[in-house]
């Protein structure tokens, strides 16, 4: 024990600036996390830093205080001009992979440098291309991106350029490197300048995060708080073999078991998370979907209702796995098993945040099998049986019919399949304004989940 308390050291040990430290205060930071402990004096010394660490662990604090760090010691030591001191514009890059974890990673940017007058842009789809084009005007300090849409920006906004950019940092770089982002990522490692100081995070190191360390980062240090695929010790791992034709019964029973828990219910599609929203609505639950079908406004309007207890079950899919601090989740199930193992480090990683309690649940049908022991394998361990009585489970049957038939109906009027993007404005509103009084269960009281108990 007397060993642990060595080790904890305080933001100011570590060699963070006093008015930084005040802000990590307001913050409410007491203490470094593990990443930001080991990470802190490597990157504040101006090294190039790997870090891996699981979801929750405070890796924005690891990257963002240094960066802050740099930028007043570059003000600082600056030769004033004209009696004022320079302004570096476009002095740091942030990418990311969702334009939800670029947006929370902007507000602890400003918030960190609320004292130092720090200007922050966010460049990510779903938003106004002009809107930005005007915060790019105001030559931000630093951009929070994703790699498309910076890119859009560097090809065709005029008269910005990242030729100043002193640091650059991959966040969730395992994600970055999908098919989707690749091509932008590497347009952008063209055209940016070699001499600058780079920051690479990731939950997992995957081939492709160690070719992207090779080709962008010079003697990094890599610091790994957590083992190669973990999960946190105060997480409770369960799982359910289940029929595929009983599936949605066993969801319904173990929310009706726990009706007071915050959930999210992880889904493989868009549409599958709206018709599970609205096969839950129908039986009382307070359900809420998120998915990348949805516009910006709309996804983020669906996460404050959640992060504000109007909804306690959030459907979504991976998109929304990764980066989303909602920091009061009680419980994760795995309605579809991930295809890709690591996935699920992710998705349960959405629970048992900093030193919290919290339930992964994983429902298995026979055709998900072999992709469940790919996860067992993965993590080293072979989990328990969530406990149910199947004739409780059964006896919920045909309440879960007629509400599927309904929730099926409700999709078909809607739209289907055939939906784009953009066109679900008004049934997001249905979901976001259900709780005011609409006739899917959205204004029930908790409770009315429990009358399926028998």
């Amino acid at each position: 024990m007397e060993e642990e308390n060595e080790v904890v050291k305080t933001f100011e040990e570590l060699g963070v600036r006093e008015e930084l430290v005040k802000a990590c205060e307001r913050l409410g930071w007491k203490n470094p996390t593990k990443i930001q402990t080991e990470a802190l004096p490597y990157a504040l010394e101006g090294k190039d830093v790997i870090g891996l660490a699981q979801t929750g662990s405070g890796k924005t604090g690891a990257f963002a205080l240094p960066i802050l760090q740099a930028l007043l010691q570059y003000v600082n030591d600056a030769e004033p001009k004209n009696g004022r001191r320079p302004d570096p514009a476009f002095f740091a890059c942030v990418l990311s992979p969702t334009r939800e974890l670029a947006i929370q990673i902007a507000e602890q940017f400003e918030a960190l440098g609320s004292d130092i007058s720090l200007r922050c842009a966010v460049l990510v789809g779903g938003i106004d291309r002009m809107q930005q084009t005007i915060a790019l005007g105001k030559r931000p300090h630093v951009i929070v991106a994703t790699p498309g849409r910076l890119w859009d920006h560097m090809s065709d906004t005029k008269g910005f350029s990242l030729k100043t950019l002193k640091f650059l940092v991959l966040d969730e770089a395992d994600r970055l490197l999908n098919e989707d982002f690749e091509k932008s990522l590497n347009q952008i490692l063209e055209e940016i300048p070699r001499d600058r100081k780079t920051y690479l995070f990731s939950a997992t190191m995957t081939k492709k995060v160690r070719k992207l360390q090779r080709a962008c980062l010079r003697n990094p240090v890599k610091i790994e708080a957590a083992s190669k695929y973990s999960t946190v010790d105060t997480l409770k791992q369960q799982y359910r073999f289940v029929p595929a034709k009983y599936k949605d019964c066993y969801l319904v029973y173990i929310l009706t078991e726990m009706p007071d828990s915050t959930s999210m219910i992880f889904t493989r599609t868009c549409d599958g998370t709206r018709f599970m929203a609205l096969m839950l609505r129908s039986l009382g639950f307070r359900a809420i979907p998120i998915s990348g079908q949805m516009t910006q406004s709309k996804r983020l309007g669906a996460l404050n209702k959640f992060k504000a207890g109007e909804c306690n079950i959030l459907v979504c899919t991976d998109v929304a796995s990764r980066g989303l601090d909602i920091p009061s989740v009680d419980m994760v199930i795995n309605y579809d098993i991930p295809t890709n193992s690591k996935d699920y480090i992710h998705r349960v990683g959405r629970t048992a945040r900093a030193g919290r309690s919290g339930v992964g649940i994983s429902l298995v049908n026979q055709y998900e099998l072999e992709w469940y022991l790919q996860i067992e394998k993965l993590i080293g361990k072979k989990l328990p049986e969530y406990p149910a009585e199947e004739d409780e489970v059964l006896s919920l049957l045909e309440r879960v019919s007629e509400a599927k038939k309904l929730s099926a109906m409700n999709m078909k009027e809607s739209g289907g399949r055939k939906k784009r993007r953009g066109e679900d404005d008004e049934e997001s509103e249905r979901f976001l304004d259900g709780n005011k009084g609409g006739n899917k269960g959205g204004n029930r009281d908790k409770k009315s989940s429990k009358k399926f108990k028998r």
